[in-house]
């Protein structure tokens, strides 16, 4: 039987930031927490799509911006590093608002799309530098291993995360201050998780040339003649997609089935508690079977989701049913987190590393706006025809993993 090495400092640091980071995300998360609150200051649903959609989308557009800039440098953390502040500041922010403008509610939703607008930019600005000190302090063969522990225990300590959640949105402490409680210690995990791997030993990379904004936008085509990283980037498209039904997984059991505020820390526990397990799951089939299979299950899982939901709400079943949906939600998220990651860093030249994660980050943020779209048909339609087209969009995504480089 053979031993595993065991972690170094670089590799444990990495590892600490995803557990707090994990921790952070079942405080704040976008899907159940700052949708529901949304909801409760009364938004529609254009503007409770919008939430994820800055979050996701805010964090991708940058990247290719990213990549013109940290390519010459030879240290990319720095750059997270200063990131890393603008973040915390914003986060900062949101809980303040949260805290005294809820009584006057287009105030206080504008103030946090923007400070959420600035947070997702920042946190764009980081994603780059962040994959690529990973690349450098994690070897190819062991990163399977980093992500699946970073999400394992994270995904524990999330769990609990959202059993307080569940006790603070039950308790008698009174909207919005119960809110602005979950935000505040969201802030402290994440600034400790920001802090942390700020203290990696990040090698230096050989100098490369500066070549500029342009330069990046004029290499998307020759970057896009490669085969596998086109099929990737579709794949990528048509998940993002569908990701126009995760905010209204949680308002539409709010606002159509009546369900108690306090369910949202549940929706919580469910996302988290599924994390660990699937986890387990999906590190084995990235070390056997590489990330093209853990994506293609993955995007079984996402499907599911928002039409297992539907059913629930069309036939009238028990509440506890409707739980499977967030857990759906997330064995498909923890796939795609270690899959969408691994596959991209095999199939991306060394030389090109920076060019590749920012082009593909940069065309999938601008898909991962369509919740906004989600929103508008669900303020036209209702919720059905948004998780049905979600489905769909999944199925389509199936599909075309079959053109998945195999051995990435």
């Amino acid at each position: 039987m053979t031993t595993r090495a065991p972690w170094n400092r670089n590799e444990r640091l990495g590892i600490l930031n995803g557990w707090a980071v994990f921790l952070g995300d079942g405080f704040m998360s976008v899907a159940v927490v700052l949708t529901g609150f949304a909801a409760r200051l009364g938004a529609p649903n254009w503007v409770i799509g919008l939430l994820p959609a800055i979050a996701g989308g805010g964090w991708m557009l940058p990247q290719l911006l990213v990549a013109a800039r940290v390519r010459p440098l030879t240290h990319k953390l720095p750059v997270y590093r200063s990131a890393a502040m603008v973040r915390t500041a914003t986060y900062i922010f949101m809980v303040l608002a949260a805290a005294l403008l809820a009584d006057r509610p287009a105030l206080c939703l504008t103030l946090f799309i923007i400070a959420m607008s600035l947070n997702a930019l920042a946190s764009g600005v980081s994603g780059l530098p962040f994959l690529e000190v990973v690349s450098k302090t994690v070897p190819t063969e062991r990163r399977a291993r980093f992500f699946g522990t970073r999400n394992l225990y994270g995904g524990l300590l999330a769990f609990g995360a959202g059993l307080l959640v569940r006790a603070i949105l039950g308790s008698d402490l009174a909207f919005p201050l119960n809110y602005a409680l979950i935000l505040a210690l969201g802030t402290v995990a994440f600034t400790f998780g920001y802090w942390v791997f700020g203290l990696v030993q990040e090698p230096a990379d050989t100098p490369q040339e500066a070549q500029g904004t342009r330069a990046e936008f004029r290499a998307i085509p020759e970057t896009l003649r490669d085969p596998h990283f086109r099929a990737f980037l579709t794949v990528r498209l048509l998940l993002a997609a569908a990701s126009m039904s995760d905010p209204f997984l949680a308002v539409y059991a709010l606002r159509e089935l009546h369900y108690p505020a306090a369910t949202l820390g549940t929706f919580v526990m469910a996302l988290t508690g599924a994390a660990p397990l699937s986890n387990i799951v999906w590190q084995r089939v990235a070390e056997r079977k590489g990330s093209r299979r853990i994506i293609r299950y993955a995007s079984v899982f996402y499907g599911l989701a928002p039409l297992w939901a539907l059913t629930v709400g069309l036939l009238h079943l028990p509440s506890w049913t409707y739980l499977l949906a967030f857990i759906l939600t997330s064995t498909a998220a923890q796939g795609f987190n270690l899959g969408h990651t691994n596959h991209l860093l095999n199939i991306a030249p060394e030389h090109a590393r920076s060019r590749y994660i920012g082009t593909l980050n940069t065309l999938v943020g601008a898909a991962l706006f369509t919740p906004v779209l989600g929103g508008l048909l669900a303020d036209r339609a209702g919720y059905g025809p948004v998780f049905v087209l979600s489905g769909v969009l999944c199925a389509a995504a199936w599909v075309w993993c079959g053109k998945l480089r195999r051995d990435a």
